[in-house]
């Protein structure tokens, strides 16, 4: 008895381990097991944090961004708040209260209005000199051009007659750089808040009122202060009319042959919409019309041959005026450039009164160099 019961007690002892070692496996199983789970749920809630970040950093992006052209077509809150209201009714305060109460009996609200970016502007319209003259650029305050203003003398000698020496003549041509500017203030509230880009509009008007400007100068510029214009020019000759009211088909028939032939054959009739209308009605003495339609895409209508160009700020046809001009502008006009439209921004000099200062200008030159080339037509009788 003691035997046996000394080896069962040796059995029991030595089964011990054993148990210990399940255990201690089956707790590391469930521990493994809890840990792997809890890895899962930990990933989970790390992924739903990054992504709600990224929600949040979106919406804070939206909110700060300032609406333009690009996000002109994503819906106000009130339209929003309307879209909801149209669909479910008036059930969330939440979603409505951005809406405006109608004051009609029957209650209800009132659609929003829709905004849009784009303006509404006036039309601009320029002379187009600078497309027919050559333009030039400089870094100087003033460009001189040389010009020949004479031929040498050559004569006919019989034999052993003693020669005679002759010159050509030169003389020069200054073309004066001349300024315009102006400034323009904007709130920085404006600036800030408006939902269109407010910067780049200013900029735009500026480009339109200087092309503008620029424009009547190389017409008629009076050369001291303003480049010197085209109609404007002591040198630059003239045919009369024949009449001071009545727009004439010979003279300018004699206005386009009083050129010499190299000019004539680039030359350019130059007038404003109401002559070029009267223009237009002319017929020769068998009532053919002298305006010629263009029958090739891309190629100008004619007058008599030649192209005709639209410029607003020539004369009309008046006593005294010079509605039309003809002859080769390239020749004769030159434009120098010294610096092309530039704007400076200064936030500082009004900033006490929140207001931003845009300064702009503008530095060019012009002048008539060969006055041969072009010819006015002037409405009198002389």
């Amino acid at each position: 008895m003691i035997i046996s019961k000394t080896n069962s007690i040796r059995l029991e002892t030595k089964s011990e381990p054993e148990d210990v070692e399940t255990a201690l496996a089956a707790m590391t199983a469930t521990f493994n097991l809890k840990m792997a789970g809890f890895t899962t749920d930990l990933k989970a809630a790390n992924d739903n944090a990054t992504a709600a970040v990224k929600r949040a950093d979106a919406l804070e992006l939206k909110l700060n961004r300032p609406r333009t052209a690009a996000n002109d077509n994503e819906p106000s809150n009130e339209t929003k708040s309307f879209g909801v209201y149209l669909r479910r009714g008036d059930k969330n305060a939440d979603e409505t209260k951005t809406l405006r109460v109608s004051a009609a009996p029957q209650g209800g609200y009132l659609a929003p209005p829709e905004f849009t970016t784009e303006f509404i502007r006036d039309l601009v319209q320029f002379s187009p000199i600078r497309a027919l003259a050559t333009v030039k650029q400089t870094s100087h305050p003033s460009v001189i051009l040389q010009r020949r203003t004479g031929i040498t003398n050559a004569l006919w000698k019989g034999e052993a007659a003693a020669q005679e020496g002759s010159e050509p003549t030169f003389g020069q041509v200054e073309v004066v750089v001349r300024e315009v500017n102006t400034f323009v203030d904007i709130s920085n509230q404006l600036l800030q808040d408006a939902v269109v880009d407010v910067d780049a509009e200013v900029r735009l008007a500026l480009a339109e009122d200087f092309g503008q400007k620029e424009g009547l100068a190389f017409v008629k510029g009076d050369g001291i202060i303003q480049p010197a214009g085209l109609m404007v020019d002591a040198g630059v000759g003239y045919v009369p009319n024949t009449s001071a009211t009545v727009l004439s088909a010979d003279a300018l028939i004699t206005l386009v042959y009083s050129l010499p032939a190299f000019y004539r054959n680039r030359g350019t009739f130059l007038m404003n919409g109401t002559t070029l209308a009267t223009v237009r009605k002319l017929k020769d003495s068998t009532g053919q019309y002298l305006w010629q339609p263009s029958l090739q895409a891309g190629q100008p209508e004619t007058l008599l041959g030649r192209p005709v160009v639209e410029a607003i700020d020539m004369d009309d046809i008046a006593a005294n005026a010079f509605p039309i001009l003809f002859g080769d502008i390239a020749s004769a006009y030159r434009i120098v450039d010294r610096i092309d439209l530039s704007v400076l921004v200064n936030p500082y000099l009004l900033a006490t009164n929140s207001i931003t200062r845009m300064h702009a200008s503008r530095r060019v030159g012009s002048g008539v160099v060969k006055p041969a080339a072009i010819k006015k037509l002037k409405m009198s009788t002389t």
